[in-house]
C-alpha cells in the first residue's frame, strides 16, 4: 500500500474590500452590515494556507515540486487578489458580499488545474488573527466553516475529589498548589452553516461576539475555576473538563452552528473538542 503524505503550502494577499451592496439603500445596508457596513474599502493582509495530499515519487523523493504549486498559487490566485479592491476589480464580488465565507469558497472554485500529483484537502483563510475560514473536503460533506478567537484568564487547581490530597500531590505535583496556578487562555470558536445570501456570512460577528462574551469569556475571565463558577463543582477543572463544558455551554445556545472548540491552555497545550457531526 503507498503512503500518502500531506503538505501545506501559504501564500499571502492585500486586498481592499467593503461591505456595502449598491442594489440596497443607505439604511439597507446598515441594517444588513452592522458596524462594518461601509461605503468605503478597508483592507485586509490575507493568509492563506493550502493542504494537499498525494503519495511520495521515488524517483525524486516529492509528492509534488513545491515550485509547482507555487507558481499555481501565485498566477491563479495571488495575481486576482493582491493590491485589488475585490468589490470593484473581481468580477465575481461586483454583486456579492466580499464576505470570508464567499471568498474561500470562490477561491475553492479557483482551485481546478492544481498539479494532479495532489488532491486538495482543505483551504484555511486568516482574515486578521483573531478570525479565519475553512474550506474541509474531509468532512462528511465538503463545508466551510468559520473560526474566531477570543482570549481570557483565568486560574485552576488540578485536584480530583476521588482522590486522596497525596494521590492528587503525586499525580498533579505543583499543578496541585493549594493556592492554584494561572493560564492566558485562547479560545478557538468554530461555526459552521448556511451563509445568509445577502450577508454572505454564516452568523453576524457581533451577534458571535455577543454570544461567546456573555457564557464564556465575560464569566470565566480573572476568575478562579475551582471555586466561582458553580458548572465546575466537585470536578477536577482540567484543561479537558474546561473544553468540554465550554463546548457544551456554547452548543447550548448555538445548537445549530457551533462544531468546534479549541482551547489553548499554553502555547504548547492545545484541546479540542467537535461535534460528532463532523
Amino acid at each position: 500500500m503507498e503512503q500518502v503524505v500531506t503538505l501545506e503550502r501559504e501564500v499571502t494577499f492585500s486586498s481592499g474590500h467593503r461591505y456595502w451592496l449598491p442594489s440596497l439603500s443607505e439604511e439597507e445596508n446598515r441594517a444588513l452590515f452592522g458596524p462594518w457596513a461601509s461605503p468605503y474599502n478597508h483592507g485586509h493582509n490575507y493568509v492563506l494556507r493550502v493542504r494537499t495530499s498525494g503519495v511520495m515519487n521515488p524517483a525524486d523523493g516529492m509528492v509534488v515540486n513545491i515550485k509547482t504549486i507555487d507558481d499555481f498559487l501565485k498566477n491563479q490566485i495571488v495575481a486576482q487578489f493582491d493590491q485589488k479592491s475585490l468589490n470593484d476589480e473581481v468580477p465575481f464580488f461586483r454583486d456579492r458580499s466580499p464576505s470570508l465565507e464567499n471568498l474561500v469558497r470562490y477561491i475553492r472554485s479557483q482551485m481546478q488545474g492544481l498539479p494532479s500529483e495532489v488532491k486538495l484537502e482543505g483551504l484555511k483563510l486568516e482574515e486578521t488573527p483573531t478570525l479565519y475560514a475553512e474550506w474541509h473536503a474531509t468532512y462528511k460533506e465538503p463545508t466551510v466553516t468559520i473560526t474566531r478567537i477570543y482570549e481570557f484568564a483565568a486560574s485552576h487547581r488540578l485536584h480530583a475529589p476521588s482522590l486522596s490530597n497525596e494521590e492528587n500531590t503525586a499525580l498533579f505535583g505543583k499543578c496541585n498548589n493549594v493556592a492554584g496556578h494561572g493560564h492566558n487562555y485562547v479560545l478557538e470558536v468554530t461555526v459552521s452553516g448556511e451563509p445568509d445570501p445577502h450577508t454572505g456570512m454564516i452568523v453576524g460577528l457581533e451577534a458571535l461576539d455577543q454570544t461567546v462574551n456573555q457564557n464564556i469569556v465575560d464569566r470565566y475571565d480573572h476568575r478562579n475555576l475551582n471555586v466561582d463558577l458553580p458548572e465546575f463543582e466537585g470536578k477536577n477543572p482540567t484543561s479537558e473538563v474546561v473544553a468540554l463544558q465550554i463546548f457544551d455551554t456554547l452548543k447550548s445556545v448555538m445548537p445549530d452552528l457551533l462544531v468546534r472548540v479549541r482551547l489553548h491552555e499554553t502555547a504548547r497545550s492545545v484541546f479540542e473538542v467537535n461535534a460528532k457531526v463532523i
